[in-house]
């Protein structure tokens, strides 16, 4: 689909309706076609992700030129996505964060063409930024380091697992930054990485029990050269600290999309089952109030995703991790709800309940949002 053909009402005139109902279109017709390839089969939906962006639904969250300045849009396109297949809905929330980064980093590289392209569909992008913020929770150590040389930096380390690439894409990365014999220099280094740099190695990763046409691989990088091209912050802590809400935030619409999913399961078998499924906790008609209630919380929260505040954003780290549990709740209610159909692996709520582990652990995990929660609050109310 070339952003050419697209009838006016798809263009950026269009209202926030129309684009949902179009991307609804491409999720309900092109995506569900190929979801169970997705799922098991490795398949990329390459096509699909250049369908919405070409919609404007991957750089709705953007200011303008390149989008719409409207997380909530994003975010509710992204659930639509998501309420079809987990999975695309993830690379969404990849490539949403990825343009993310490069706006937000204010450098004149990253903005203009490079980033109408990610808007667009027409580059792909993801984000290698689960280390660091496992890092900046203290869960686990920085696996990327910079050495600064003339002109910029060389960068080297492996991380196990980054989504959304493949060649020709490119991800937003974090490094400490040390001097030449190795010992930490007290900041880190914000940057793009593209996959087709010298330097760069995608390994295949082990086999996922979801999800794994996801544009997922291990990434080796040795003595790769970070110039002014690609560098994003540094120090990075700042930037971080400015944009972390909005990462976490954007990543809601998976869990309301892979939620509503399992609702619709639900309802599916109602007509045949309900005289029985009326015994089970969670019924559709609760789970989906409940559902709508986070929902209008998150677009809330989505009108000023740059709030600083600490109370703010343990706002939206709580939100997270309500639309998590709702997410295993809804899947698991689907899979009792439709009974022996439902365990069948060829199964849209078979699916979506490994897509909800998925939404449950993937950074920042159920863990790591309660123990941020945590800290944070301890912070705000100190004994």
């Amino acid at each position: 689909m070339n952003p050419n053909d697209l009838p006016r009402e798809l263009t950026h005139e269009t209202t926030a309706d129309a684009l949902l109902a179009a991307v609804r279109t491409v999720a309900q017709g092109p995506l569900a076609a190929v979801v169970e390839a997705i799922d098991r089969e490795g398949h990329y939906p390459r096509e699909v992700l250049q369908q919405l962006g070409a919609l404007g639904a991957l750089g709705a969250h953007l200011d303008a030129p390149a989008g719409r300045a409207d997380y909530g849009l994003a975010i509710r396109a992204m659930a639509e996505v998501s309420r079809v297949c987990g999975a695309t809905g993830f690379m969404v929330w990849c490539q949403l964060v990825c343009g993310l980064y490069m706006q937000a980093s204010g450098n004149p590289a990253l903005g203009g063409a490079a980033l109408r392209a990610l808007a667009s569909g027409e580059a792909l992008g993801g984000t290698a930024m689960s280390n660091p913020m496992k890092s900046y929770a203290q869960i686990e150590s920085l696996l990327l380091k910079a050495t600064p040389v003339e002109g910029g930096h060389l960068v080297s380390g492996t991380l196990p697992w980054v989504s959304n690439l493949g060649p020709g894409h490119a991800c937003g990365a974090l490094a400490a930054v040390v001097d030449a014999q190795g010992e930490p220099l007290g900041h880190e280094l914000m940057f793009l990485l593209r996959c087709d740099a010298p330097g760069v190695e995608l390994r295949e990763c082990p086999s996922f029990s979801a999800m794994e046409g996801t544009g997922t691989y291990a990434l080796r990088l040795k003595d790769v050269f970070i110039g002014s091209n690609e560098r994003m912050a540094e120090p990075a802590k700042p930037f971080i600290a400015r944009i972390r809400a909005a990462f976490v935030l954007l990543q809601c619409g998976m869990a309301v999309g892979v939620a509503q999913g399992a609702i619709d399961s639900m309802w599916a078998v109602e007509a045949q089952l309900g005289h029985v499924n009326q015994f089970l906790e969670d019924r559709p008609d609760a789970l989906q109030a409940e559902l709508d209630a986070l929902t209008a919380r998150v677009m809330a929260l989505a009108d000023t995703p740059f709030n600083d505040s600490v109370d703010f954003f343990i706002d939206v780290l709580d939100a997270r991790a309500h639309g998590a549990e709702l997410s295993l709740r809804a899947a698991q209610s689907a899979l009792l709800h439709q009974g022996a159909r439902g365990y069948l692996m060829s199964s849209d709520v078979q699916r979506r309940v490994r897509e909800s582990h998925f939404v449950a652990i993937v950074t920042p995990a159920i863990k790591h949002l309660r123990k941020e929660i945590a800290r944070l609050s301890a912070e705000v109310m100190p004994s």
